[in-house]
């Protein structure tokens, strides 16, 4: 079998640092890793045989869409894109700026959305292709001092599903979509350098925005999620080996014991909901249409 060729976002940090090269380039594949200013935040990952790209997910659209041309010419096909990079905006609803969420919306949405549309012609020149989405368990529910990154995360379970119908209805099933939604790993993501609490202006936050600090210094480097065995069961998935031979490809999958921990609970607490509120949820429809499902 032809080695798989990966286009991986986001290689100076996340997940991107090493893990998803490495273990590709270990299976044989070819990996095209990409980050802001590659030749030298990314030339260890080029030492170790992948091949490196300059790519902001800022830039505007139409140079997005001429390094994704680059990048095909690399190996000629491009059979796995991992939409990895992404960063954790930190402040609540109140005080976070509008340019800050716009931001957070540039990189983590409108970012993975500007290369899956640059390279999603490739695939379907190919006939072929996985596109595999960065979520969190925050894309299930958001916690204080996390909305925009959160709302991010939302943005991209509604992005994969309307891929994953459209592609379907349009082209078959040659070409997949996936968002994992991985609970705390032990990244760089909660790091002092990372998530950054900026001072507020609103003395009515200062004690809670102190403790919610807190909590995140003590969850850095205690996370339960091992980001080696994160990676090596995405990969597993993306390939249909190991963990995942046999099994159905999935729209969506949380990863660790965490996100599992949330998905079920807000799968419960929804269907709770809905029974609850039966009668007033189905006292809507026009006494025609009752029970039909469009």
């Amino acid at each position: 079998m032809a080695p798989l060729v990966w286009l991986v976002t986001g290689c100076s940090s996340g997940f991107g640092v090493k893990q998803f090269v490495l273990q590709a380039l270990a299976r044989g594949d070819k990996v095209i890793a990409t980050g802001r200013n590659a030749p030298t935040k990314l030339a260890h990952l080029e030492g170790n045989g992948a091949s490196i790209l300059n790519l902001d997910l800022t830039m505007p659209e139409s140079e997005i869409a001429d390094r994704i041309k680059e990048a095909h010419q690399i190996h000629g096909r491009i059979d796995i894109l991992v939409n990895n990079a992404g960063y954790l905006e930190v402040g609540t609803v109140e005080e976070l700026s509008l340019d800050r969420v716009q931001r957070s919306f540039a990189t983590n949405y409108f970012g993975p959305l500007k290369i899956t549309r640059a390279i999603l012609p490739v695939m379907r020149d190919q006939k072929s292709g996985t596109v595999a989405f960065m979520g969190s368990i925050g894309g299930w529910g958001a916690v204080p001092n996390s909305s925009a990154y959160a709302a991010c995360k939302y943005a991209l379970e509604a992005l994969t599903e309307a891929l994953q119908s459209e592609f379907a209805a349009l082209f078959g099933n040659d070409i997949n979509f996936i968002v994992f939604e991985p609970g705390y790993f032990r990244t760089e993501i909660f790091s002092t350098s990372n998530a950054i609490h900026p001072p507020t202006d609103l003395p009515e936050y200062e004690a809670f925005n102190q403790a919610s600090e807190k909590r995140q210094r003590k969850i850095y480097q205690n996370e339960p999620g091992d980001p080696v065995k994160g990676v090596a069961r995405m990969i597993e998935v993306l390939t249909g080996t190991g963990l995942a031979t046999g099994k159905t490809f999935p729209l969506r999958l949380p990863l660790g014991s965490d996100s599992l921990h949330v998905v079920r609970k807000k799968c419960q607490d929804t269907l709770k909901l809905c029974d609850e509120w039966e009668d007033v949820i189905m006292s809507t429809d026009l006494p025609s249409k009752a029970n039909e499902h469009l």
